[in-house]
């Protein structure tokens, strides 16, 4: 009876368990099938950073099998070759792509309009704006529209964007060619735009349902009450974003060439040289990420080579002005490539500004410090009995025009006065010259 009741508490035992990891796997079953939005945000400039961070994003959303990737826009614009990255990215993406401008008051200014238009489904929220896309190039004049080619060419690119995903390509190509600036109702209206969300949760149950084409499949999204995966920003993506940034690779060159330069100068601690070889490397791989115009460069070399002419042999300012006038026309011309920017964006001004603050410390640095390091190595070395000269002691013994002694630093040295001067022993003197191994004393008068 017992053995019976055992074997019947073991098989209650085994069929709970069988229940019990029956409903394990049934629940992870259905967090499995909960649907996720891959996020990802694009804030700011857009560099070679920004486009990495997508690119990897896409690709890590394809191996999660997501429903759909939200990319979330509030750019002023950026580099040309790091948007048509971005762009051939999401085109090229085997998950539907939804690119939303958010938050309210948010832009997709110039790069960021060629990103909005490249996704499956395109909205805004209200209040935002996008356009203003004709690429400029910054020169010795300031900032100017590109050449009539470089305009025709992502005029064009921009317009068969648009019309791929079935949007308005004659409003798409007028971003570039007009300079057209559209708020989300115009947006809406002109087919450039798909819907306009509130937010997130609004935007997820609006495209619910949608079909949009992935290669030649049609595929409808199931977005309603979707969770939210938000991509967190990688360290080699910040980094890029930060070197890449012709703001940042123009004042990390001059700080390596200046490190250089000072560390040869004062050789012995090796911190500048250090420091400016550091800068140096950063600079020249960040200036990797962007087309530089090599003549800027040559400026920039030729800007630091007047300046320290002006330290070793002083004009007065005429090199310092010269290294200025070379510094500044070289940094304007250093990005080469055309800038997909708003018009009215800060970043011109703060490169500007930049560029004015990097001359500035440059002449300051090469008029003061580099000037009084070189005063001071053609000082010439005081060494043996001239660094006696200036010297206070006393008198070991009379001293007279002929002969006398002195101690000093623990030695004995003869010692003798000019004009018939005659000092007792233990006075206080003064020694004013030398002749060979005889110093020349005087009396020392107390204050």
């Amino acid at each position: 009876m017992n053995t019976k009741r055992l074997r019947w508490i073991f098989l209650a035992l085994v069929l709970l368990s069988l229940l019990l990891a029956s409903l394990a796997t049934g629940s992870e079953d259905a967090k499995g099938d909960k649907t996720v939005i891959y996020v990802l945000r694009i804030e700011g400039t857009i560099t070679e950073g920004t486009s990495l961070e997508v690119v990897e994003g896409l690709r890590e959303a394809e191996e999660m099998c997501v429903e759909a990737v939200l990319v979330e826009l509030d750019t002023p614009g950026g580099l040309v070759d790091s948007t048509l990255k971005i762009t051939e990215a999401i085109l090229n993406s085997e998950l539907p792509v939804i690119t939303y401008v958010t938050p309210k008051g948010a832009i997709a200014a110039s790069a960021g309009s060629f990103i909005l238009v490249s996704g499956n489904i395109a909205a805004m929220a209200p209040g935002t704006t996008t356009g203003a896309a004709m690429p400029v190039e910054i020169g010795m004049e300031g900032r100017k529209p590109a050449d009539e080619k470089t305009i025709k060419f992502y005029a064009g690119h921009v317009e068969s964007i648009a019309a791929s995903r079935g949007r308005n390509a004659t409003q798409a190509k007028r971003f570039v060619t007009e300079n057209d600036v559209l708020n989300e109702n115009t947006a809406l209206e002109r087919g450039i735009i798909d819907l306009i969300a509130e937010d997130e949760t609004e935007l997820l149950n609006k495209v619910d349902g949608m079909t949009v084409k992935i290669g030649t499949e049609n595929r409808t999204l199931a977005t309603k009450n979707a969770s939210l995966y938000i991509k967190e920003k990688s360290v080699r993506s910040y980094l890029l974003e930060t070197l890449s940034n012709p703001q940042i690779a123009f004042i990390l060159l001059m700080v390596g060439m200046y490190g250089l330069i000072f560390g040869f100068m004062s050789p012995g601690t090796y911190v500048p040289e250090m420091i400016g070889a550091i800068c140096l490397i950063l600079s020249l791989y960040g200036m990797g990420l962007f087309e530089v115009n090599m003549f800027g460069v040559l400026l920039i070399i030729i800007a630091v080579i007047l300046f320290i002419a002006e330290a070793l042999t002083p004009t007065f300012g005429i090199l310092t002005t010269g290294g200025a006038v070379c510094l500044i026309i070289g940094a304007l011309i250093l990005p080469k490539e055309p800038f997909l920017f708003n018009p009215q964006s800060e970043w011109f001004e703060g490169f500007l500004l930049t560029i004015i603050g990097v001359v500035v410390a440059t002449a300051v640095f090469f008029f003061f410090a580099i000037g009084a390091v070189l005063k001071v190595r053609k000082r010439r070395a005081k060494v043996g009995a001239e660094e006696l000269i200036g010297k206070v002691t006393r008198a070991e013994t009379e001293i007279n025009e002929d002969k006398g002694t002195i101690k000093i630093r623990g030695e004995i040295w003869n010692a003798r006065t000019l004009d018939e001067e005659k000092i007792k022993e233990r006075e206080k003197v003064e020694i004013v010259d030398r002749e060979g191994l005889t110093l020349i004393v005087k009396r020392k008068e107390i204050d």
